[in-house]
């Protein structure tokens, strides 16, 4: 059984209630990110990335596509379905991407991987990405929990988005599921990191970044924020 976060992403899980509730959610995102990349030729980051199943998709707006990831099994996923042929999409551990990137990002994205992150793998993450960004790049943090944030928020969320894009049922049945799944055991033992916006945009600024709310937010909820940052 997960212990940590980490291991949850890190073993088999069942976040999407079926195939079309993955499709759906990763067309959502890469038309935000695509929205966000600054020019053809720019080196972008996708920090905690997943499974990136629309990569290609995003790659094809941009110079490079870095993906980045701290579990090793998914890392090992992109790297079978993109490392055997030639291209633009780098596939890294955040160590590594450490080491490789410094002053050369144009756009660092984070979405919806906050939450799952330690006061100090948030402290970890914006010193990265600082020293990763380019002097005119931007920091975009989106899908952030607020503090007043709910579950019934979040089944609604899913109730509405899989009723407009022929899931609903699915959705139904995934719910039940999720109330046995360890992800909810995490979530009730574990829980999720919740931010405020002033307190967030304060943390931002105390690391070395210039900061705004922006919106829309990445993906379906918008109950939840999105930030922008630059370097200073």
């Amino acid at each position: 059984m997960a212990a940590t976060w980490l291991d949850f992403w890190n073993g088999s899980h069942r976040i999407y209630v079926n195939a079309r509730h993955a499709e759906v959610h990763y067309a959502k995102l890469a038309a935000d990110f695509i929205d966000r990349i600054p020019a053809p030729s720019a080196v972008v980051v996708d920090w905690g990335c997943g499974e990136a199943y629309n990569a290609e998709e995003i790659v094809a707006h941009a110079g490079r596509l870095v993906l980045c990831d701290a579990a090793p099994a998914t890392l090992e996923r992109l790297r079978q379905r993109f490392g055997a042929r030639p291209g633009r999409i780098d596939i890294v551990a955040p160590d590594e991407f450490r080491e490789r990137y410094r002053g050369s990002v144009d756009l660092f994205v984070v979405n919806s991987v906050l939450q799952y992150l330690s006061d100090a793998e948030l402290a970890q993450l914006f010193a990265d990405a600082r020293a990763a960004l380019a002097p005119d790049g931007t920091l975009i943090i989106a899908d952030v929990i607020p503090q007043r944030d709910d579950v019934l928020g979040d089944i609604c969320n899913l109730l509405a988005v899989g009723l407009k894009n022929g899931f609903f049922l699915a959705a139904v049945v995934g719910l039940v599921a999720t109330f046995f799944s360890p992800y909810r055991r995490l979530r009730t033992t574990v829980g999720l990191s919740r931010h405020d916006e002033a307190e967030f945009l304060q943390r931002l600024e105390d690391a070395g970044f210039a900061a705004r709310r922006v919106h829309p937010n990445m993906g379906f909820d918008q109950r939840r924020m999105a930030f922008a940052a630059r370097p200073v």
